[in-house]
């Protein structure tokens, strides 16, 4: 055994590593690793045995590291116990196949349960179970579409947690209140944790004193703009949208001669946001002399006169001067200068329309969808533009006054009002069906109306019983999973039957509708079950 050991000595880890890589076929084992009688792969394996058991055996121990700080208290209330019970077997079904393209079986997908979960565990305030926090950064590392909820409800242990384990230091940066802040009234602990925090810590900070004094949030802000790296200052720029008033005016016009263009094409975007600003009405001046009322030959037209260049004030206010591939250069101004302008401009240059009228008017040369899209863009900021531009539910997309693009009108319907929105899809589903309503359905809110949801379980009923293919509605069955009110469970019973498969059906059609529907009631009673366990009473906040 001695000699064996001192021959694999003399050959180095590195070298044997290489030869199981590559394979003993392509690189040969050094000659000393080599005994009589053995072939080459056994005994490439036997001097790694050995090599292991001797590095194994001469490892020292390492010197004690200091014990870290502990992590800050959380007082917020802890899980009920049943509550405590479900996270976990949530966060151990994680790693299983999400629900998705025909995915069969009647069992309720977990891994698309976990985000609701952890929304409704924030609403009540209670904090993560300090042994599942392990877990949960682990499941927030491998989904980004976790984070914000599992950051929020790890807390401050979260936090800290965090710091020791190179794996989950995404959770430094992006962590929305995981730490503690000092009162925003103790100026030398805001200045003190503002030079020395982490970015997640600075962040909250910012948020914090900006809540309580947005003009000593400013100042806090621009006392280190300069010496920022230009990823922190487009995020601490992004902040800025919560609560943005014409006081931040000044600093985002400062912010516009920026050296990265990612910093200041974000503040052109929040000063357009202000429609009294400088930026907005400079805007404004170009755009009115873009677009015009044409009343030649005894009709009422929109006429437009794209800009010839995208001269330097322009650029500095926002304008990108090179278009995209494929993409005219003054159509791309035109609209950048349409998008960026307030809204309000346009009654008054159109002839003191209403936005439903102004967006009827015909658009001479061609100019229509180019224009009517840049409005589709700003109307984010205005619902009832957004309104206007997407017209009566009932229209076709491809004729209404708006966009047909599907995510545009889905950034419309965001702008209105929760009750108004589910309505509006209600009535698209209702003449349309559900084949283009999947994009406009993850923007109503959770849970479905009761209109809505009778919209959607009406439309999959529809195709249920016409032998449509099945698979091309699992996107939307799966929404209804997450989405529909869990109440309507009992009513969704009767959908659970096979049906009859008609003539021309695809083949088990009937059975997968039957499964699909069985999965979703027994979804919606897990989600109940889920609701119930927390609003439980907790355990006592000390324990």
């Amino acid at each position: 055994m001695a000699s064996t050991i001192s021959i694999t000595r003399s050959t180095p880890w590195e070298e044997l590593v290489t030869s199981a890589l590559l394979g003993t076929d392509r690189r040969a084992p050094a000659a000393e690793v080599m005994a009589p009688g053995k072939d080459a792969p056994v005994a490439l394996l036997d001097a790694a045995a050995l090599h292991t058991v001797r590095r194994r055996a001469g490892l020292l121990p390492a010197r004690a590291a200091e014990r870290p700080e502990p992590a800050s208290h959380d007082g917020r209330a802890p899980l009920p116990e049943p509550a405590r019970r479900r996270l976990a077997l949530l966060l151990a079904d994680r790693s299983a196949p999400s629900g998705g393209g025909g995915r069969r079986g009647t069992a309720p997908d977990l891994t698309e349960l976990l985000p609701q979960w952890l929304a409704a565990a924030n609403e009540h305030g209670y904090r993560a179970p300090a042994p599942l926090l392990p877990a949960l950064l682990d499941a927030a590392r491998a989904r980004t579409d976790l984070r914000p909820g599992a950051l929020r409800f790890a807390g401050p242990r979260g936090l800290w947690l965090a710091r020791l384990n190179p794996e989950w230091k995404f959770a430094l940066r992006s962590a929305p209140g995981g730490s503690v802040v000092p009162d925003p009234a103790d100026t030398g602990a805001v200045r003190l944790l503002w030079e020395e925090g982490l970015f997640a810590e600075r962040v909250t900070l910012l948020s914090a004193v900006r809540a309580r004094d947005g003009r000593a949030a400013l100042e806090l802000l621009a006392s280190t703009w300069s010496t920022e790296r230009a990823e922190d200052r487009l995020m601490f720029l992004d902040s800025l949208r919560t609560g943005l008033s014409g006081a931040d005016e000044p600093f985002l016009e400062r912010a516009l001669s920026d050296r990265s263009r990612n910093v200041r094409s974000t503040a052109a975007e929040l000063l357009s946001a202000l429609p009294l600003s400088a930026l907005a009405g400079r805007m404004a001046a170009r755009a009115a002399t873009c677009v015009s009322l044409d009343r030649t030959g005894g009709r009422q037209a929109v006429v437009v006169e794209a800009p010839h260049e995208c001269d330097a004030d322009m650029q500095r206010d926002g304008v990108v001067a090179a278009p995209p591939t494929g993409r005219g250069e003054r159509s791309w101004w035109l609209g950048q200068l349409v998008e960026a302008a307030p809204l309000s401009v346009w009654p008054a240059r159109l002839g003191g329309r209403t936005p439903e009228e102004i967006v009827a008017l015909p658009v001479l040369d061609d100019w229509a969808d180019e224009l009517h899209a840049a409005w589709c863009r700003a109307a984010v900021r205005d619902a009832r533009w957004s309104a206007a531009l997407l017209g009566p539910p009932g229209t076709s997309p491809s004729a209404g006054p708006g966009t047909s693009s599907l995510a545009e009108r889905a950034k419309l319907l965001a702008t209105l009002p929760a009750a108004e929105r589910s309505d509006w899809v209600a009535a698209f589903i209702a003449a349309h069906g559900l084949s283009e309503a999947f994009q406009l359905l993850g923007v109503c809110a959770v849970p479905w109306a009761e209109p809505l949801g009778r919209a959607v379980v009406d439309a999959l009923d529809i195709a249920r019983d016409a032998g449509s293919y099945p698979w091309s509605f699992s996107g939307v069955m799966g929404l209804a999973e997450r989405c529909l009110d869990p109440a309507e469970a009992s009513r969704l019973e009767l959908l659970t039957a096979t049906p009859d498969e008609p003539e021309g059906a695809s083949p088990g059609a009937g059975g997968y509708w039957s499964e699909a529907f069985q999965r979703l009631v027994s979804t919606l009673r897990l989600r109940a079950r889920m609701l119930a366990e927390l609003a439980e009473s907790p355990e006592p906040a000390g324990r």
